[in-house]
């Protein structure tokens, strides 16, 4: 039989839309990232269950299909999310997890290397498969190393690296 008539136990009535890609890299987080993408799964499961009890309304489908998408993303994400354990990272040198100062001709920054769905470039949140934290894992305090941007490139000196425990 066709796959276009089979209707999965977790699909609604209607179209069920693409799946979002996952990334190809293992999906290291934070136990504040984990705390976050979880919650996003129960806050996407109470949204479905609502309208599931609203009733089947037209208009409400679209909005159940793409529920139901970011419903199969964020299972996998909760699912092969590998949660790193600050206090294991080491303390001298720049790993996932770290919050790094940097100083630069630009001025000084600080910058926490999380999980690509943590990541929140605003709010210093840079992901540990970026340019930037490619440059700086593994560097210590007084290391300079060299942020590939497409702005050009930028020297960056390590001034400082912290592993808040605030997750």
């Amino acid at each position: 039989m066709s796959r276009a008539f089979v209707k999965d136990a977790d699909e609604s009535v209607g179209e069920r839309l693409p799946d979002i890609p996952l990334s190809e890299h293992p999906n290291y987080v934070t136990p504040r990232g984990l705390a976050q993408l979880r919650a996003r799964l129960i806050a996407a499961r109470e949204r479905r269950d609502a309208l599931r009890d609203a009733g089947e309304a037209l208009s409400q489908q679209s909005e159940l299909a793409a529920i139901e998408r970011d419903l199969r993303w964020l299972n996998a994400r909760v699912g092969s999310a590998i949660e790193v354990d600050l206090s294991q990272q080491p303390h001298d040198r720049v790993a996932f997890g770290a919050l790094v100062t940097v100083d630069s001709d630009e001025g000084q920054a600080r910058y926490r290397l999380v999980g690509e769905d943590e990541a929140d470039v605003e709010h210093g949140l840079v992901s540990y498969v970026s340019p930037l934290a490619s440059a700086l894992l593994g560097a210590r305090v007084g290391d300079q190393v060299v942020w590939r941007r497409p702005a050009g490139d930028l020297a960056v000196e390590v001034v400082g690296i912290d592993y808040p425990q605030d997750d």
